[in-house]
């Protein structure tokens, strides 16, 4: 287990996370985008972007990945309190057998930008450049670990969807959804081979376990 940092650490660790931030100028509007729930069998794939105040302090930001499910929690109502503004798109397993996850992903990228109640300078992405927007782009690869404002996006994401899985286990409990979020456990995979696909399933990545 990680050694939990003390919080003159916690300080430090944040401010090198902002370093990226630093490079504009104050009044530069920089937004971090991420999306949670590219891998799953079912299910939406969800995008966050978040513009935060240039000298906010959220302790213990970083990847929604590292974070327990409670401390994500406290750390998306802190983030809505404190960003000068954010929103979450979905693009849903239709969508996403449609068009492929990779252009639902984008599409999900677009409208959480798009929907914004302020329009960023600059966008700061978790290794893409998202098509379709005008506004200067810098990737970064695990950003959601080295950008407080990406770091702030994959939270809003990924919260965002959990609590949409949560919804759909109490629809379609057979599946785990709850425990599971829609991943390709072994237990979700013999539930699709037992019971077949329910209606959120996305069916482009379930077919080989279907025809099996």
């Amino acid at each position: 287990m990680p050694r939990r940092l003390d919080l003159g650490e916690e300080h430090l660790r944040l401010e090198k996370m902002k370093e990226y931030e630093h490079g504009y100028p104050d009044d530069c509007l920089i937004c971090g985008v991420d999306e949670a729930g590219r891998g799953p069998l079912a299910g939406p794939v969800s995008s966050g972007a978040v513009i935060l105040p240039r000298d906010a302090e959220i302790l213990y930001l970083n990847d929604s990945k590292k974070l327990s499910e409670k401390r994500r929690e406290e750390l998306y109502d802190r983030i809505r309190e404190c960003a000068i503004a954010w929103n979450v798109a979905v693009a849903d397993h239709v969508t996403i057998d449609r068009i492929n996850i990779l252009q639902a992903d984008y599409q999900a990228m677009r409208d959480a930008v798009e929907g914004l109640s302020i329009k960023p300078q600059v966008l700061f992405n978790d290794a893409v450049i998202i098509p379709g927007l005008d506004m200067e782009q810098v990737k970064l690869i695990h950003g959601d670990a080295l950008s407080v404002s990406i770091a702030a996006a994959s939270i809003m994401a990924k919260v965002t969807r959990d609590r949409l899985m949560y919804q759909y286990d109490e629809i379609y409990p057979e599946y785990g959804f709850a425990r599971n979020k829609g991943y390709g456990t072994a237990e979700h995979i013999a539930a699709i081979k037992k019971y077949g696909p329910c209606p959120i399933h996305r069916m482009t990545f379930i077919r080989k376990f279907i025809d099996a």
